[in-house]
């Protein structure tokens, strides 16, 4: 049912940008690309997509998005601070009209008191004139690995409908 939620979104998504020729760009950490399938699932998505990034890793995040080892350091990985700079990257390297970026705790390891696994952190940026703007957000999921990484593709999406592709 939720595989079926997600290509219903990524329709909606197609259609809202394919008319205004507006393109997205993802940079994905937890969910590990599955945000780029199911845009990608999509025949004539080439219209709207042409990149994506999986930056699992620190080191991909900084190489490949410029985000800041300061930033890092300091928040961690899964924070609002470094979604909002892999979405920043993500818009300026993928020349893109908007971007979402996504970095959690899927499990079942790695969770803490502070970040418990099924905590996700979501980056939307787009452009104002020449200014890029981002918007921030932490969820929290519950569910195995498969589940919290499913319902942060759908939040995804769901956000980019509904927040950000306004018109």
């Amino acid at each position: 049912m939720d595989e079926k939620i997600l290509s219903q979104l990524s329709i909606e998504l197609g259609n809202r940008l394919k008319p205004q020729k507006l393109s997205i760009t993802c940079a994905e950490s937890c969910t590990g690309g599955w945000i780029a399938k199911v845009i990608t699932d999509i025949a004539g998505s080439s219209a709207y997509f042409n990149r994506g990034f999986v930056t699992y890793s620190n080191d991909a995040k900084h190489e490949m998005l410029d985000v800041s080892l300061a930033s890092l350091e300091q928040f961690g990985a899964v924070s609002e601070q470094v979604v909002k700079e892999m979405a920043a990257g993500a818009l300026k390297v993928a020349k893109a009209d908007f971007a979402v970026s996504v970095s959690g705790i899927a499990g079942p390891d790695g969770g803490s008191g502070e970040k418990p696994i099924g905590t996700v952190c979501f980056g939307f940026a787009f452009y104002i004139g020449e200014d890029i703007q981002t918007v921030t957000c932490r969820q929290h999921f519950v569910g195995d690995r498969n589940n919290v990484r499913l319902q942060a593709a759908i939040f995804s999406l769901k956000t980019l409908l509904e927040e950000i592709i306004k018109n």
